[in-house]
């Protein structure tokens, strides 16, 4: 996922450049809201500080409402009450005060994410490069040739489509393809992962992000 992070202290902005870069996600730093203002296109989420040197961050989430649908999480140090309100009611689709636990932070943004744009879960298709992957025929083509897959090797192809663009867990793949009780065997994973790169013939489609996961798209 690509992330708009509005954030001028550096510090912080290395450290949640840092962990969202570790989860798979693709983040870009600007200081500016008016930045936000025009590279928000570029992204599919805006991860914004209200405390900016150009703009009240108030002001500029109002103003991305108004001329696009990115789904916007706020991060700032204002915790108050009011302030919090506010900025719900100004549009922001979630809304975390400073400081805050990086793993509770990515799994808002990745809810956020999920919820703003149409789920691949509710389509018959997901296509990605000239990958088409027909989750209700459970039939996968790449240009114009038919490619075989067991029906393991699609149960991991089709949760990695319904989130396609977004990195995927190990855990998430583990429960469920094979349940809690297969944990253990966690190298099977990786096996089905080879196999499906060799049938495929499109590595670079299915990225790996290490210590975490797996990513089906660029």
């Amino acid at each position: 996922m690509r992330v708009l992070l509005v954030e001028d202290d550096d510090g912080v902005a290395d450290a949640l450049v840092d962990v969202l870069t570790a989860h798979g996600h693709r983040p870009t730093r600007v200081t500016r809201g008016a930045d936000a203002l025009t590279r928000h296109r570029d992204h599919d989420l805006v991860l914004l500080d209200l405390g900016l040197p150009d703009a009240d961050g108030l002001d500029v989430l109002r103003k991305l409402r108004r001329i696009g649908p990115v789904p916007v999480v706020v991060l700032t140090a204002r915790g108050e009450e009011r302030t919090v309100v506010r900025g719900l009611r100004s549009g922001a689709d979630d809304y975390l005060v400073k400081p805050v636990r990086m793993a509770e932070l990515v799994a808002r943004i990745e809810a956020v994410a999920r919820r703003g744009r149409p789920q691949a879960a509710d389509a018959e298709e997901v296509l990605v490069g000239d990958v088409r992957v027909d989750l209700r025929t459970r039939r996968v083509r790449v240009a114009d040739r038919d490619v075989e897959l067991t029906p393991k090797e699609f149960d991991v192809l089709a949760v990695l489509a319904r989130e396609a663009g977004s990195a995927v867990s190990r855990q998430r793949l583990m429960d469920e393809v094979w349940g809690d009780a297969y944990l253990a065997v966690s190298r099977s994973l990786d096996v089905h992962i080879a196999q499906l790169r060799a049938k495929l013939g499109r590595p670079d489609l299915l990225v790996t992000i290490r210590g975490f996961g797996y990513r089906f798209g660029e």
